[in-house]
């Protein structure tokens, strides 16, 4: 998913705390085995749009961590694989960009690459040879959030962003090519907002990136934040730091934003809550540079 570069209203920015103090004291003085940690988890990630909910389903899957080895290797991808995901999640809880973000970006990227690597072919060839570690894996859950955390953390330093860049790229398309429609089809939404923003030199492609979008909203109409991407990546133009510099067709961001405010929350509670939130900061954004 693209990054935040609209600032959201509401920081609470000492979720990353909780994160550290949680799982060491609470956690550790229960006795719970991997399995029972694993359920908690699962219990809280289906509200993990409350803060406390996202905080306690990380605690839980991160509490596996000391015994992780001894599950099978099914379950240690689906618990990292978890984690990944939590820790991209988890930034939607700041106004964007912060010191705080970076840290859950890196230790997401963390995890999405240790998911990466229990299979055996990527593991041996990720250091020399990425393209071709990439195209071993098989998991297009491993694929995406290491992409979308990695992608994140681009923003921090665009200069060290630029050498990654295709890194990023190659998790998002190894995705699209094992499962387009995983996850809303949030690699198509992902991949396509980084081509428009990318310059062409970088391999960036405005017409390409478009296609990706429109093919997120047919896969996927009802996960709402493609409307919301489509909008924001579409609707405003961007400098080459992905900044944005005006507005590229203010009737066009008006109509996709409008129907995620019109549409029900429906299977996506998580990120349609978060594309409802997304869609008002946009759409003031969108008011405060055409008025």
């Amino acid at each position: 998913m693209p990054k935040k570069t609209f600032p959201r209203a509401g920081a609470c920015l000492i979720t990353a705390m909780l994160l550290i103090s949680f799982p060491t004291g609470v956690l550790l003085a229960e006795e719970v085995s991997p399995s029972e940690w694993i359920e908690r988890g699962n219990a809280a990630f289906g509200e993990r749009f409350e803060q406390e909910k996202m905080v306690e389903a990380i605690a839980a899957y991160e509490a596996t961590l000391a015994e992780i080895e001894s599950l099978r290797i099914e379950t240690q991808a689906y618990v990292l694989n978890r984690l990944a995901q939590l820790h991209y999640e988890l930034a939607t809880f700041t106004p964007g960009n912060t010191p705080e973000d970076e840290t859950v970006f890196q230790n997401g990227r963390r995890y999405g690459l240790r998911s990466l690597r229990l299979n055996p072919e990527f593991a041996a060839l990720e250091e020399n040879d990425f393209d071709n570690a990439v195209a071993a894996v098989t998991d297009a859950t491993a694929l995406l959030w290491t992409a979308d955390n990695w992608g994140a953390l681009l923003d921090y330093n665009p200069i060290t962003g630029m050498l990654y860049l295709s890194k990023v790229r190659a998790l998002y398309e190894r995705s699209l090519d094992l499962d387009e429609t995983y996850w809303g089809a949030s690699a198509h939404n992902a991949l396509g907002a980084m081509l428009i923003v990318t310059p062409s030199t970088l391999g960036g492609d405005e017409a390409a990136g478009r296609i990706h979008l429109e093919d997120a909203l047919v896969l996927a109409p009802g996960y709402l934040l493609n409307h919301v991407v489509y909008a924001q990546y579409w609707g405003f133009t961007y400098d080459l730091f992905g900044n944005v510099t005006g507005v590229r067709d203010a009737s066009f961001v008006e109509e996709q934003l409008q129907i995620v405010l019109d549409a029900p929350i429906g299977d996506w509670p998580f990120w349609n809550r978060e594309a409802k939130r997304e869609a008002e900061e946009i759409l003031a954004e969108l008011r405060e540079r055409t008025e």
